[in-house]
């Protein structure tokens, strides 16, 4: 949520008690990568669960364009909120097919029957303000579509285009937000889109490869 530091999948407010059941801890003095038993070092959030270890190596700062999967993502990121990433990377297929491959014209037109599916769904994390939050976000998406100039180009630009490669060392220096994704998210907001604050906006961002913040020691 805005309010959390997850600068890292999983990691949450530790003052709101809202501790991870697996990934990084907030106390953990681990803050260099981690080598595994196949010997190559990742981060430390990404050595934690065969989960983790799979999105760290495949998808986490891979740079991912077309539009529905930029929506999917950020949904998916507005879902994690107050949450470990782990609970939705579990669910997501569970997200996938209740919410119709992601697809912003059907979600968009969601009535109540579709609400009340959603919230007897188990596949999903069942909270009536996020489900709202995606409806919503799906209509505001659909006029950035119609009005151009296009959703994946509209956050891209925030960026110049291609990804801001970061070279930390460890993970206390990764930010939980930037100046950039405080102004990605105004102009989300703006747009009506529903749990996009700077801090859910930059994980947003780090998943989709819009920064790169695997350490510079990982081997991605």
């Amino acid at each position: 949520s805005p309010s959390s530091r997850r600068a890292w999948p999983g990691w949450v407010c530790p003052a709101r008690r809202r501790r991870p059941t697996s990934g990084p801890d907030p106390g953990d003095p681990v803050t260099h990568v981690v080598v595994g038993d196949d010997g190559l070092a990742r981060c430390p959030w990404g050595a934690t669960t065969p989960d983790y270890i799979a999105y760290h190596d495949t998808e986490w700062g891979r740079p991912v364009h077309g539009d529905v999967a930029i929506f999917e993502r950020l949904t998916l990121e507005a879902f994690q909120s107050g949450l470990a990433w782990i609970t939705i990377l579990r669910k997501r297929e569970g997200f996938r097919a209740a919410f119709a491959g992601f697809d912003p014209v059907t979600v968009a037109a969601y009535g109540e029957a579709d609400r009340a599916r959603l919230l007897a769904d188990a596949g999903i994390v069942r909270n009536r303000a996020k489900i709202e939050g995606a409806i919503a976000s799906a209509k505001s998406y659909l006029d950035i579509m119609e009005k151009g100039p296009g959703f994946s180009t509209l956050l891209w630009d925030f960026v110049d285009g291609r990804p801001k490669v970061n070279r930390f060392k460890t993970t206390a220096s990764v930010p939980a937000s930037t100046p950039v994704s405080v102004k990605v998210s105004k102009e989300l907001s703006s747009r009506g889109f529903k749990f996009v604050g700077p801090t859910i906006v930059y994980a947003f961002m780090q998943a989709t490869g819009m920064v790169n913040d695997h350490l510079v020691t990982c081997f991605c």
